[in-house]
């Protein structure tokens, strides 16, 4: 059964903030998440613009040029 349990950490020992319904002696598995992380995540588009990428202008259209050296498609005009 997996289940979800907050605990606390006081330097020692995990202790957990409610009771488990296992035996005594039960095996578990323990994942460590850190929750005083900020984890509030920013958009995709925010994470590209602080990147401060440069590239060519016509990069998106013709990406197979530049990644593959295809050829770049004709301009439309």
């Amino acid at each position: 059964m997996d289940k979800v349990v907050d605990a606390t950490f006081d330097g020692e020992v995990v202790r957990l903030d409610e009771p488990l319904d296992e035996k005594p002696n039960t095996r578990v598995k323990v994942l460590i998440k850190d929750s005083t992380i900020d984890r509030s995540s920013a958009s995709f588009i925010d994470v590209a613009r602080a990147l401060k990428l440069r590239g060519p202008s016509d990069f998106s259209r013709n990406l197979d040029k530049y990644l593959y050296g295809g050829k770049p498609f004709p301009d439309e005009g």
